[in-house]
């Protein structure tokens, strides 16, 4: 193999920020790497822009619309590397994120994905909030059942074989595809923390993750599929717990947006499966309260949080 890395960045409409995303991959202290864009079909100006970017690692592929899913299975055809990770078109990568990745590969020969943590920012490049700051390292099978830690598929570098090894991202999905697939690579490798703060996942008003019904359903699939692997005979307990921590999810997912936006029946709706799916999250008062606060009443956690940020 002549390239250490294979980028695979799947692209569909990116004119606003795929330059952006795809400098950030350039801009990588590790150099040995090929950067395959798949444009998805693209009928803005993406195309015109990738072509205008100079550099001989970036290669493009343009192909008919199919969704993220499918893209990522076409990177993963033509890559080349004995590592490969994935960028959506609208993330960030800080400039040592592969570098310390592939180290702790290396360090670990037991390990197929490495994963960082996680900052969110908004369409402008603006800090949002801090995702989860886990650190499991080994066999993560059990954690990853109760979320999606990774939080992102813009996060791990995994190594090549372990990819072809458990197949692609499954195209059925209408979303959490990536959580998907890091379940089944935990299921048979382990994987380790990098603790840093190197990727910067965009949250706009397009995200996948803003779709919550689809959301929704695309992850009981997922819950379901893992649950019924045979490395989860002896987890079946947790199941309660996965479904629980999804509906939190979900419900604060629904209050994310500005008041005039926020779906706050779909996010009651979501709450109160929590609480049937798991009845001690009624003893996290404070998630419960500001939950209930956000839904019943949002003018006033917004006066409350902006009293308390003056």
């Amino acid at each position: 193999m002549n390239n250490k890395i294979s980028i695979i960045i799947p692209v569909y409409n990116g004119e606003k920020t795929i330059k952006e995303t795809i400098i950030s991959v350039l801009k990588q202290t590790f150099y040995f790497l090929e950067i395959l864009v798949i444009n998805d079909g693209s009928t803005d100006s993406t195309l015109e822009i990738l072509k205008s970017i100079s550099d001989t690692r970036l290669k493009i592929f343009s192909y008919p619309n199919a969704g993220l899913a499918a893209s990522r299975n076409r990177g993963m055809a033509l890559a080349d590397g004995e590592y490969v990770s994935f960028i959506d078109a609208d993330d960030i990568w800080t400039p040592d994120k592969l570098d310390s990745q592939i180290k702790a590969l290396e360090e670990h020969a037991n390990c197929a994905v490495a994963y960082s943590w996680t900052d969110y920012i908004d369409t402008h490049g603006k800090f949002l909030k801090s995702g989860r700051r886990t650190t499991v390292t080994g066999d993560v099978y059990s954690k990853l059942l109760l979320y999606n830690f990774l939080e992102n598929g813009s996060n791990p570098l995994i190594r090549g074989d372990a990819l072809k090894a458990v197949g692609g991202f499954d195209e059925s999905l209408a979303a959490a595809e990536d959580w998907d697939m890091w379940l089944r690579l935990a299921a048979l490798y382990h994987f380790v923390c990098v603790k840093k703060v190197q990727i910067l996942y965009r949250v706009s008003a397009n995200s996948m993750s803003t779709h919550l019904n689809r959301q929704e359903a695309a992850s009981f699939k997922v819950i379901e599929h893992a649950f019924s692997h045979p490395k989860a005979t002896s987890l079946q307990h947790l199941k309660k717990y996965s479904l629980a921590q999804l509906y939190q999810y979900l419900t604060f997912k629904a209050l994310e947006q500005p008041a005039y936006k926020q779906q706050r029946w779909t996010a009651a709706i979501f709450l109160w499966n929590c609480v049937k799916c798991d009845p001690s999250v009624l003893k996290q008062k404070r998630v419960i309260f500001i939950a209930v606060l956000k839904i019943v009443f949002p003018w006033l956690y917004y006066k409350l949080s902006q009293m308390i940020r003056g």
